[in-house]
């Protein structure tokens, strides 16, 4: 007979849900992510901030739920954002969510969450479904230092100006991006960053839940990475630190401090080289004086 299990038959119940803005994560695609507590406070929300209404309203159905809807995406987040407010210091409860995921990453609701926080009102976050830590889990690759950076510009020259922004090694980069740019972004990546270990990951949580492993310039030349559809996350290996020498050093802050005053130069070198600002920045003004 297997011993009876130690946690209780039932989840513990609930609690009341006060009035407040609660940003609610919502399913990446798979509905049973979806959590109890979430459950609970759309069930109690007086009115749901939705990125599209027509998507919310779906998942609201799928769960017998019915609340007030309104639009809050880009383009409709300051009124949102006053509505949210005043409903909130009127007494009653008001959800935030996305179209999917955790609202404000990479999607709208940061002027309305702003805005009551201004207005000294409660803000609840309702964690759950995330595609950047699903991605992170899947990719197999360092999760102890991460850096988080969005979309990516859509033309080559902007995105690689971005790319050199965040190419400091040591850490692993997380970016979303779109079926028809995934080759072009991961060939500039490969380019920028080096050719460091990746993962593509698309449609998680999905029926056709799909990760690439491999390096940057196998990647973009991949049959998979070929404009594919669905909702695609790229993680990229935080790669090797460089050792430059004390002479490889002073040649790079000798040639920033012809563009640059001492602190930036120093800071410019720094990223490039790993070496410590603080004594970068004493040996820039030992050149200048030296001049």
């Amino acid at each position: 007979m297997p011993e009876p299990s130690p946690f209780p038959p039932a989840a513990p119940p609930p609690r009341p849900v006060t009035p407040g803005l609660y940003l609610v994560a919502t399913p990446i695609g798979n509905l049973r992510d979806m959590t109890l507590r979430a459950l609970d406070v759309l069930a109690a929300a007086d009115l749901v901030l939705a990125e599209d209404t027509r998507v919310s309203a779906k998942l609201l159905s799928a769960y017998g739920l019915k609340a007030r809807l309104e639009r809050c995406d880009d383009h409709a987040s300051e009124r949102a954002a006053r509505i949210a407010v005043e409903r909130i210091a009127g007494g009653e409860v008001v959800a935030l969510v996305s179209d999917a995921g955790t609202p404000m990453v990479s999607d709208p609701g940061y002027v309305v969450a702003r805005e009551v926080i201004g207005a000294g009102l409660p803000v609840h976050p309702i964690p759950g479904a995330s595609s950047l830590l699903a991605a992170l889990c899947l990719a197999g690759l360092p999760a102890d230092r991460v850096l988080f950076a969005g979309f990516l510009p859509p033309k080559s020259a902007a995105r690689k100006t971005a790319l050199a922004e965040l190419a400091e090694p040591g850490r692993t980069l997380v970016f979303f991006e779109s079926g028809p740019r995934l080759a072009a972004s991961l060939a500039d990546m490969a380019e920028v960053l080096g050719d460091r270990p990746a993962a593509v990951t698309r449609e998680l949580t999905k029926l056709h839940e799909e990760c690439l492993r491999g390096p940057l310039s196998e990647l973009a030349a991949h049959p998979g990475a070929q404009a594919p559809k669905g909702e695609i996350v790229v993680v990229v290996g935080p790669g090797d630190a460089v050792v430059a020498s004390a002479d490889d050093v002073d040649a790079a802050l000798s040639e920033a401090l012809t563009r640059l005053a001492p602190g930036p130069a120093a800071a410019e070198v720094a990223r490039q080289t790993g070496a410590n600002r603080k004594a970068l920045y004493a040996r820039a003004l030992e050149m200048k004086a030296g001049r």
